[in-house]
């Protein structure tokens, strides 16, 4: 009989062990869900300086390349979109699409698609929490504390025949004209539902920029092909300056810091105001 209750008792104490394990298991990887899709709304993988608490152990095992100073000021050396030179104290590099959802948030310009993404993206201007981050190092830029350089990534798909048209009014000096405009909910909507970087659709992309810079200028360089080769080489480029385990657009680099996804000012000001300072 103490034989039987012995067999009974080491029964139950490995159904008990089992179970355990499952709820375990079960709490491990509804940590690891919670984790991922708080990520996901964010916007966000990792940054260089503070890199997001669901992946330190992925970044641990294989961390991200830190970047180079020369490297980020060589970037100002190159033909790309930039204003400043590469000898400010603070340097400022976006990685973009202007067709991603992400890109609007972080750019300024589309109170309504990020209050539509989640309320931790409404503006401040909106009465939310999130300070767009762009707009600020755009301040910095003009008091010529700063210098900012722009990069095209293909991050959602369809920000090709924009980017060109960026391009094109760099051309013009009125970069900053027609970005607005392109980072606007208009032309969010109009970017992923009509032109598609259909090269058929170039007159309703100049029609909707040409209260912001010359349409015929703009329609003439839209359609000659002159930066498609500049296009890919900047995707490369681009491709360099960002974190292999996951970076996207938008990535934005502060001299060597480099964050990955929407950040909000207030995460990436500390870093500004250490090279600042």
């Amino acid at each position: 009989m103490a034989e039987k209750n012995k067999q009974t008792i080491a029964v139950s104490s490995s159904a008990l062990i089992f179970v355990g394990l499952i709820i375990v298991a079960l709490v491990g990887f509804g940590g690891y869900m919670y984790g991922k899709v708080g990520t996901l709304e964010k916007g966000v993988t990792t940054t260089t300086a503070q890199p997001a608490t669901g992946q330190q152990q992925q970044a641990a095992a294989a961390p991200a390349p830190s970047l180079d100073i020369n490297t980020i000021k060589g970037i100002f050396d190159k033909n790309v979109v930039k204003f400043g030179d590469k000898n400010k104290k603070a340097l400022f590099v976006e990685i973009s699409d202007p067709s991603c959802p992400y890109c609007h948030v972080a750019n300024g310009e589309n109170p309504e698609l990020a209050a539509q993404i989640g309320t931790q993206f409404k503006y401040v201007s909106q009465g939310g929490a999130y300070q767009p981050p762009l707009p600020e190092m755009r301040k910095l830029v003009d008091a010529g504390k700063a210098a900012y350089a722009f990069l095209f990534f293909p991050g959602h798909g369809n920000g090709e025949l924009a980017t060109k048209a960026l391009y094109c009014a760099f051309d013009q000096g009125k970069f900053w004209q027609v970005h607005d405009l392109i980072y606007s909910n208009k032309g969010y909507e109009l970017l992923n539902n009509t032109v598609k970087n259909d090269v058929a659709q170039i007159g309703t992309l100049v029609d909707f920029l040409k209260g912001a810079a010359d349409a015929n200028a703009l329609k003439t360089c839209l359609s000659s092909g002159k930066y498609d080769t500049r296009l890919n080489d900047e995707k490369t480029l681009a491709q360099s300056l960002m974190d292999p385990q996951g970076g996207g657009t938008p990535t934005f680099v502060v001299n060597t810091t480099r964050f990955n996804g929407a950040y909000g000012w207030t995460e990436v000001k500390p870093a500004v105001d250490a090279v600042l300072k």
